[in-house]
């Protein structure tokens, strides 16, 4: 009989003898839209690929979102989030994609040197590193190899602990994607009176779901003295509701032993700090926190992925592959953005260069010239908060993502090296809400070489109009 602190070496010898394994070209992690975008685009380049979702079915997160808005870059149709991932749905079930649910992801291995096809054929050795994914389903312990794995694991809500509001800790703290899931899939009432802290997309859109359930939602309280989320959900959730929008305010207590009772708000200065004598009592019964996501980069970290924290998603290059071989990132785990489209267009890009990566090619083939004479840092300056890729590793036509750090009327986007300016685009607004792109020429990429320098900088500089 074995002890407690005691190896059992038997048990462990037999365990890891029934551990089943399956060989694929690409093994997609996430079976939201970044994720089904991601396999079904290898699987167009003939990559035999498995999709890992935890959940009991694909869509991810856009099953909840019965709110029409999606689908008009990419279908030129407006959709509900479950309309929206059916289609995807579809496509993968018409396809040999081999998807594993129910399953969770436990961590990622990567071995050198040769390694089976996913035909079952060895092949010579070759630099490639074999990738081993390892899951609990619901048959038991499985892996999955395959030469390229695309992280598309999303992003999860901040909640309370990470802000730190003071008060007690009743009943009734809800983050909006919960309060969604609860009356979008299970059909539950999360209270009866609410308020909102945050005024992110999800945090606007929850404020009108929970309106049209009856929900009195006494306001969308903000700490930035402007709107975080997109204009059209401004309008279209809180000022076509009558739902006031405070800004310049927070919550800085919650009241109530069992369940919410009431919140404190107070407004803040310049420095986001609360004025005393500003507080007031909001009576409700409800807190939905729409303060924020995180990319989901758990076993990234676990794979050896180097995270940027400014996004708190991996460092990519312009082919979305990680600093880890084979290893590629795309959605929302990559960078919160505004948009599912958006997501869809930035996965295709990453199944296909994970397909060319694991099926023999480079995953920037047809990006351009590559080599290790270039390998370019990318960094944000002024107004921008990050850019994305971190580094350019090809001299192609590039494009550039980021988000400012705060709304501004007229600036412009510098592209600079070696503190010479080497690009600059027009002159217009920049909100936080909108996830950017700025095409940056191959030109002006050999012309950062060609000056010897090592690093490319985004800048977002305000203009003074005439």
């Amino acid at each position: 009989m074995a002890t407690f602190g005691m190896r059992d070496d038997r048990a462990e010898t037999g365990a890891v003898a029934s551990v089943s394994t399956q060989a694929f070209d690409v093994v997609v992690i996430g079976g939201g839209p970044a994720g089904m975008a991601a396999a079904l685009s290898a699987h167009k380049a003939s990559a035999r690929v498995a999709i890992v979702e935890r959940e009991q079915h694909l869509g991810g997160i856009l099953r909840q979102c019965i709110h029409p808005g999606f689908g008009l870059s990419h279908f030129k149709q407006e959709l509900t989030g479950p309309e929206y991932a059916q289609r995807f749905i579809d496509q993968v079930r018409a396809t040999d994609i081999a998807p594993f649910l129910d399953s969770m992801v436990i961590g990622i291995d990567s071995g050198e040197g040769a390694a089976a096809s996913a035909s079952g054929v060895n092949e010579a050795p070759r630099a490639t590193a074999a990738h081993t994914v390892t899951l609990m389903s619901p048959t038991g312990m499985l892996q999955l190899t395959g030469r390229a794995v695309v992280l598309a694991m999303g992003c999860r809500e901040r909640t309370r602990s990470e802000i730190k509001i003071p008060g007690s800790r009743p009943a009734g703290v809800f983050t909006p994607g919960l309060a969604q899931r609860y009356i979008n899939i299970e059909n539950l009432k999360p209270g009866s009176r609410a308020v909102i802290l945050g005024s992110g997309d999800i945090g606007l859109i929850m404020a009108r779901r929970c309106t049209l359930e009856g929900i009195s939602v006494e306001g969308v309280y903000e700490l930035m003295p402007y709107a975080n989320g997109l204009r059209r959900n401004v309008k279209n959730c809180l000022h076509d509701f009558g739902i006031p929008l405070h800004l310049s305010t927070t919550v800085t207590r919650v009241i109530g032993h069992n369940r919410v009772e009431a919140v404190e708000v107070s407004q803040v200065d310049e420095h986001l700090a609360p004025i005393a004598g500003t507080e007031r009592i909001v009576p409700c019964d409800t807190l939905l926190l729409s303060v924020g996501l995180i990319p989901e980069n758990e076993l990234s970290v676990g794979a050896g992925v180097e995270l940027d924290p400014r996004t708190r998603g991996a460092v990519v290059d312009q082919s979305l592959q990680t600093g880890v071989p084979g290893i590629f990132a795309c959605g929302n785990v990559l960078h919160v953005h505004d948009l599912a489209d958006n997501v869809t267009t930035e996965s295709d890009r990453a199944g296909a260069a994970a397909a060319a990566y694991a099926l023999g090619g480079s995953a920037g083939a047809d990006a351009g010239a590559a080599g290790a004479n270039c390998q370019l840092k990318v960094s944000p300056a002024g107004n921008a908060g990050y850019a994305l890729p971190a580094r350019i590793t090809a001299v192609a036509l590039t494009k550039l993502n980021f988000r400012v750090r705060r709304p501004v009327d007229a600036a412009c986007v510098r592209i600079l090296a070696d503190g010479k300016e080497l690009f600059a685009g027009k002159v217009r607004a920049f909100k936080p809400s909108v996830m950017e792109s700025f095409p940056l020429p191959a030109k002006v990429i050999q012309r950062t070489l060609d000056l010897g320098a090592s690093e490319i900088v985004l800048s977002v500089d305000p203009v003074e109009e005439a």
